[in-house]
């Protein structure tokens, strides 16, 4: 019997319910991350990105919603990965001049979100879901917005502390 041919819709909706599970596990892993912190702007903005992507998850169940499918989310390996590699240096480093450094390489490397909503607004484009394409443009936005504001912490203090200790 011949296997039935994927469409960009397919890879669409499996795409959304990929990026849904990492949203959902980032969502539980920031405040780990934020309770762990020792520099306090690095502590804010862990708590501005949890935030965030509280908004995120319901922007991603509007999505959900305006291609008639059930938000659920389906296991994405990197972020998985991502998670449990922030853990280790959590458990690793507590208490390390070092361990703001590695919580914000850890949060930076769960922003692989933004290349994938990026893929998902281009499809969303090409699909002509409008509504969706706004949706997760704003997400987008967001999430470089995030990497900037972590790249900055680490800049201006972060790294200069876990080095001179």
């Amino acid at each position: 019997m011949p296997k039935e041919t994927k469409t960009l819709a397919d890879l669409f909706h499996d795409t959304l319910k990929d990026i849904y599970y990492a949203e959902k596990k980032i969502l539980a892993t920031l405040p780990k991350m934020a309770k762990a912190a020792q520099n306090d702007e690095l502590t804010a903005a862990f708590e501005k990105h949890r935030a965030e992507t509280e908004r995120h998850v319901e922007r991603l169940e509007q999505v959900f919603a305006l291609i008639d499918k059930k938000a659920q989310g389906e296991t994405c390996d990197a972020i998985v990965g991502i998670t449990e590699e922030g853990a280790e240096i959590m458990k690793d480093y507590k208490g390390s001049p070092a361990l703001d450094a590695g919580l914000i390489a850890a949060a930076q490397a769960v922003d692989y979100e933004i290349s994938r909503y990026g893929t998902l607004r281009t499809w969303a484009e090409e699909l002509g879901l409008n509504d969706a394409v706004s949706l997760l443009q704003q997400t987008l936005q967001e999430e470089k917005a995030t990497d900037q504001a972590l790249t900055k912490i680490a800049e201006s203090v972060v790294n200069q502390e876990a080095e001179a200790a």
